[in-house]
């Protein structure tokens, strides 16, 4: 948070109030809903991650106003005085209402420049922002609601069994108390003693027939403390046990071990268990929506030649049905892509074997420069952002969809590896005709985003 005279000092997010101006390096959460003054970057944008909010995986990008992006180090904030007007606190995500007065001028803000609390900044070094709401008055907290009680039906059933055996005791200690009173008031009749074994001529307040009704109210407590035993409290303790128990036998299941991750199964809760397997509702729709959502490049049509031997999931369902083993069929292809599989580790997303195009074969193809040009195409015609890892230097792609970083991943594995992009080039490893490898970049000039009336996204280079 920026103290005085351009110094910023690290702070609690409880301690930021509106109007601080605040510095949030990559991979920080934002503390508080900001506005976005300026950033590492000289056209002033971000990227941010906003998992926490809707789920979605893909980055989103955030500009500033031109008014200040020009502020790009902590110095320049020490004479910076603005004013901002905008909306009262509310839940909608997706919606902002503001201006910035910055001098005699105003200049109006949107949800572009709206950094929400719990979203994370990636791909970008650093943001500088204006805090607007914090606290209850965030959207996100304005958005949160009490999370639902996780009980099973068994603990259900038990709560009901309880209260209808301490209705039980009630109704028993009410009923003995009464007649505990009756019998009390008559037990003095003429000077006889019909119970002459409690002495209620020389006795206390608990048998004294002048003071029956409170021999009966002390009576209806020590019936309720007697009976008791009546409600089995112990049996919820007795049932915890079991269920962790049952806990450690699933954790320590081999069926329910998956190999592909590495995963075993691993019990977070243990009063869920008797839950497993029990379907309560089903939610289903028409739209086609892909619930695995995994899409890998398996085949690819080039020049009007088929490339790809690659077998699908659905294509294995489906001949394993209809009674044809595709191991069957085509024994040989079959063969090439399980012996490709051995000797070369599986990629995210890829899923193709063809010697033809492969290890750069295709500048031996008789339309090599469509070939090429093809591949070109993958690796350039996308809005995906790169991410190395300084540990092995291998770069990984933040993609807004499944298929579209599938595309860029075949482009690398091809040879035609997207390394960096800024606002306006894009700069890849590509082979040339003569089988050369070599560092390009193409000056970004326009992105055509897709749309349902043009059914496709382009992108214009120079």
């Amino acid at each position: 948070m920026h103290q005085s005279d351009g110094i910023f000092e690290p702070t609690k997010w409880m301690d930021l109030k509106v109007g601080d101006i605040v510095k949030v390096e990559k991979d920080e959460f934002f503390p508080a809903d900001l506005i976005l003054l300026s950033s590492s970057y000289e056209e002033a944008i971000c990227y941010v991650e906003t998992m926490n909010l809707d789920g979605e995986t893909n980055l989103k990008l955030k500009q500033a106003s031109d008014v200040t992006s020009s502020l790009h180090d902590d110095a320049s904030f020490q004479d910076f005085k603005a004013t901002i007007r905008c909306e009262d606190p509310n839940a909608n995500l997706y919606s902002f209402v503001g201006s910035l007065e910055l001098g005699d001028e105003q200049y109006p803000l949107s949800p572009q420049q709206l950094l929400l609390r719990d979203s994370k900044l990636r791909n970008t070094d650093y943001i500088f922002g204006v805090v607007i709401f914090t606290g209850r008055d965030t959207k996100v907290i304005q958005n949160s609601t009490e999370p639902p009680s996780k009980r099973s039906k068994i603990e259900k059933r038990m709560d009901n069994i309880v209260y209808f055996l301490f209705a039980v005791l009630v109704g028993l200690s009410i009923i003995g108390s009464i007649f505990f009173g009756i019998e009390t008031r008559e037990d003095l009749e003429n000077g006889k003693m019909r119970r002459w074994y409690l002495r209620p001529d020389d006795t206390t307040i608990y048998y004294n027939p002048k003071r029956a009704a409170v021999a009966a109210i002390l009576q209806f407590l020590t019936a309720l403390m007697l009976y008791s035993y009546l409600i089995p409290i112990s049996l919820y303790v007795s049932i915890e046990i079991v269920k962790v128990l049952q806990s450690i036998f699933i954790n320590q299941d081999l069926h329910m071990y998956h190999e592909e991750t590495d995963k075993p199964a691993h019990a977070r809760t243990s009063n869920l268990n008797e839950e497993l397997g029990q379907v309560d509702t089903i939610l289903s729709d028409k739209t086609g929506t892909l619930t695995c959502n995994s899409m890998e490049f398996i085949k690819c049509s080039i020049a009007g030649t088929s490339y790809g031997h690659g077998i699908t999931e659905v294509e294995r369902a489906l001949a394993w049905r209809k009674g044809s083993p595709l191991a069957r069929e085509v024994p040989e292809i079959y063969g090439q892509v399980e012996e490709f599989k051995k000797e070369k580790p599986l990629v995210k997303g890829f899923n193709f074997v063809d010697e033809r195009i492969m290890n750069s074969n295709w500048l031996n193809e008789p339309h090599a420069d469509v070939i090429q040009k093809f591949l070109r195409l993958l690796a350039i015609c996308h809005t995906a952002i790169p991410e190395v890892d300084e540990e092995t230097g291998r770069i990984s792609y933040e993609a807004e969809s499944p298929d579209e970083a599938a595309f860029v991943v075949a482009a690398r594995e091809f040879g035609f590896e997207f390394y960096e992009r800024t606002q306006t080039s894009i700069s890849l490893y590509e082979f040339d005709l003569s089988g050369k490898k070599v560092k390009r970049s193409y000056k970004l000039l326009n992105i055509l985003e897709f749309s349902s009336s043009r059914k496709r996204m382009s992108v214009i280079l120079q």
